[in-house]
């Protein structure tokens, strides 16, 4: 160290300072026995070597020494890297240091190692500094040479590394150079700035490791290579709060944070972090180079098969332009990305590798907290993800419109899926998932789905599995709306399928505004606040209750009902209400567009059920009604006669179904064939001749019949009933207009019995 300690202290960073700093780092060791160092002078009988506001010239070269002492310098400006490689140490400490690199393979110290407030900056173009701290090209460059300003490779340090606001600049190389580097303690590099890659793959760190307001700068790859790294207490890449809240200082990586395989035993924190990788830039790894859709090739996080014990925070205001990707993951604890902003430069070509946030085949212990976050771009899929608590997402917005804004097939959510309040552009697809609890989207706005050839709805939940309801509802003012349709086709919902106040439409390509086919549920409740634009499908879906209202029976599309299953009205008919009879068939009829017999049948057997079989009976007499309408504008030559026999049929039995009536035409006709044939006279019994047998007003046929006694009432009984004779009809003599009239008698029991013998088939068909 300088003899003139009169001198002020040492600028180390304004550049070369003058010769009274200056001393030749040769002066600094002198050669002792046994080939040992010595150090020339201590300022102490500790074994600590401090040197301040020196300008050390020449190589400080401690390589391969085993020294038991911990060097400290203070001030200190170094004109070649200190080369402390293989070397064993106390301890090594550079405070407000300038450095143009440091050689530290194979360190071993027994206590930390510290840069703190220095520069380490690598001088590019120094053909003299050794190519462990240049940049190497052409024939420069040797296979398996490592290239870093700090070069920590396979050191060990018993304590901690401190990098505290330290800088490290090799723009085109690597700042830090740390592989299956081992600290026992914790890394600590609060606002450091890197320029160049941070590499510490398979690292082992005992405690924390803390970049908590660095800065790490290297576009063109990694801005930090932590592949296979083992943390035995939490990564810390948050805002450094020490100071006034004016000194707030945020995490920034420009650049891709490269974490597959860690393990972190602990947390890992990037609140309010930025991250940004150059999606025009150029894709760093060659394999991500190879056409696979699965692939993200310019993301800004890659955590493939991380570990982690605990939580992992990428919330409260972190901003990534870049994917972040975190491919069959485990997360012990909670994923939260609660407001966060993900955001991509949307594809123009498939495949469009854009997606925001990948998740595919991660297991999440706790929750996954989306409350806010925020996609301008992109698309989150999360295929295959299993979820040990809920998925929270209110008040979020993902854009990404005309794809899948949103998906995640097949994923395990043991409790909830929360997305109140959220806006979608694009399709949020939950295919197969399957959720322990509810799905609940009070007042979710999905609007521009993604459009494909087969289908193009806003919501698709197609055969999910959900253990309690299914909520799709206005929330306060906020409607739930879904532009291009919902799709439920074959979810099984173990309570209740909710759309309340709900606002659907479709698509003109597709025009389907609600798919609910072979969904079941305990209960449905479809009442939109205005009818669906499109169709509405429930074939084979059954519920136990049905709430409905006139909006869901007028979709402009009509209803398809197939095998559409009941077992009860929320709101029944009463007894005595035939007018909501009545207008329930209206609504029914004009929803199909056409007859079917299926859906009437069902609204007959749920009246029937609930002991109201009287309207049970006049929904099914009305069934039997439109479909001999339907018939008669089939038989187009014949539809006069099949609408007679209709009217026949409704008029006498009520096609079966009021057979009350078929007594009242037989007493009507029995009264009216009495008085005709009883009031009435015959000519023949003035007849003298001989010719007839005559027993009161009447003649007989046969002149043996002499005993029958004439009786209107048996004989109009004898002509009504068919088949069965009561021996008057073909014995008395009729002739004239009561010939006529007993023909007509005649022919009406016939029609009567026939009918009634086709109403009770049907209500035999009915009851079996």
């Amino acid at each position: 160290m300088p003899t003139d300690t009169t001198l002020p202290p040492l600028d180390p960073f304004a550049g070369v300072p003058d010769k009274r700093y200056e001393v030749k780092a040769a002066d600094l060791l002198k050669p002792g026995t046994g080939g040992l160092l010595r150090w020339r002078r201590q300022a102490t009988n500790a074994p600590i070597v401090q040197v301040e506001d020196a300008y050390i010239t020449g190589t400080f070269d401690l390589r391969a020494a085993d020294l038991n002492f911990l060097f400290r310098f203070e001030r200190c400006r170094f004109e070649h890297p200190p080369d402390v490689r293989e070397a064993t140490l106390l301890g090594l400490v550079f405070r407000k240091c300038w450095l143009p690199g440091l050689k530290a393979r194979n360190l071993r110290s027994r206590n930390d190692v510290r840069l703190i407030r220095s520069v380490v900056e690598v001088a590019l173009g120094d053909h003299e500094v050794e190519e462990t701290t240049t940049i190497q090209r052409g024939d420069d460059r040797e296979r398996g040479m490592p290239n870093a300003a700090i070069n920590f490779t396979d050191a060990v340090i018993d304590g901690s590394v401190v990098l505290t606001r330290t800088m490290i600049s090799h723009p085109n190389g690597k700042a830090i150079q740390g592989d299956r580097l081992v600290v026992t303690g914790a890394l600590l590099a609060y606002r450091m700035v890197a320029k160049g890659e941070v590499r510490l793959p398979g690292m082992r760190a005992g405690g924390n490791v803390n970049f908590s307001g660095a800065t790490l700068d290297n576009p063109d790859g990694f801005a930090f290579n932590g592949n296979g790294l083992h943390i035995g207490g939490s990564l810390l890449c948050e805002v450094d709060s020490y100071g006034p809240p004016s000194e707030r200082k945020r995490f920034s990586a420009n650049g891709i944070l490269y974490l597959p395989s860690a393990t972190v035993d602990s947390d890992i924190v990037l609140r309010e972090a930025r991250l940004t990788v150059d999606q025009q830039g150029p894709v760093v790894v060659d394999a991500w180079k190879s056409g696979d859709p699965y692939l993200d090739p310019r993301p800004a996080l890659v955590a493939d098969r991380l570990k982690v014990d605990g939580n992992l925070e990428l919330s409260d205001g972190l901003r990534a332009f870049g994917t972040l990707r975190m491919v069959n993951a485990r997360i012990g604890g909670s994923l939260r990305l609660a407001g966060a902003e993900i955001t991509m430069v949307r594809g123009q070509a498939a495949p469009y590798y854009d997606r925001a946030l990948h998740l595919d085949g991660s297991s999440i212990g706790g929750d996954i907290e989306a409350t806010n976050l925020r996609v301008p771009v992109g698309q989150l899929r999360l295929a295959d993800v299993t979820v040990g608590g809920n998925f929270l997402a209110w008040n979020s917005m993902f854009l990404h419109s005309g794809r899948d804004a949103f998906s995640a097939r097949r994923a395990k959510i043991s409790g909830n899926l929360q997305l109140t309040d959220a806006t979608l552009k694009g399709t949020l697809r939950l295919q197969g998932a399957e959720v322990g609890g509810s799905v609940n989207l009070f007042g979710t706005v999905l609007t521009e789905p993604g459009q494909r050839t087969s289908s193009s709805f806003s919501l698709d939940i197609r055969t999910a599995r959900i253990g309690r309801d299914l909520v799709l509802t206005e929330n306060k003012e906020r409607p739930f709306l879904a532009e291009g349709g919902v799709n439920l086709d074959g979810a099984q919902i173990a309570r209740r399928l909710d759309m309340n106040g709900a606002q659907l439409s479709s698509l003109p390509q597709h025009g389907i505004a609600l798919d609910a086919s072979d969904v079941a549920a305990d209960e449905f409740i479809l009442s939109p606040a205005e009818p669906p634009v499109g169709s509405v499908r429930l074939r084979r879906a059954h519920c136990g209750s049905l709430a409905d209202n006139e909006a869901i029976w007028a979709a402009s599309d009509g209803l398809e009902l197939e095998d559409f299953r009941y077992d009860a009205l929320k709101n029944g008919v009463a007894l005595d209400d035939d007018d909501a009879l009545d207008h329930r068939i209206v609504l029914l009829r004009k929803a199909m567009r056409g007859y079917r017999p299926g859906p009437y049948d069902q609204l007959a057997a749920t009246l029937r059920a609930a002991g109201n079989e009287e309207h049970a009976s006049t929904v099914a007499l009305r069934k039997q009604q439109f479909r001999y309408e339907a018939l008669a504008k089939g038989f187009k030559i014949f539809g006069p006669g099949v609408r007679a026999w209709s009217w026949l049929q409704r008029s006498m039995v009520g096609y079966g179904y009021r057979p009350v009536r078929a007594l009242g035409w037989l007493l009507t006709l029995l009264v009216l064939g009495s008085l005709w044939f009883g009031l009435g006279t015959d000519s023949c019994a003035q007849d003298r001749s001989g010719r007839f047998a005559i027993s009161g007003p009447r003649c007989l046929v046969n002149q043996q019949d002499t005993g029958l006694q004439w009786n209107p009432v048996i004989y109009t009984a004898d002509l009504l009933v068919p088949i069965v004779d009561f021996g008057n009809k073909s014995r008395w003599y009729m002739h004239g207009t009561d010939n006529w009239v007993s023909a007509g008698f005649t022919a009406s029991g016939w029609i009567l019995a026939t009918t009634i013998a086709a109403g009770v088939s049907r209500m035999l068909r009915r009851d079996s």
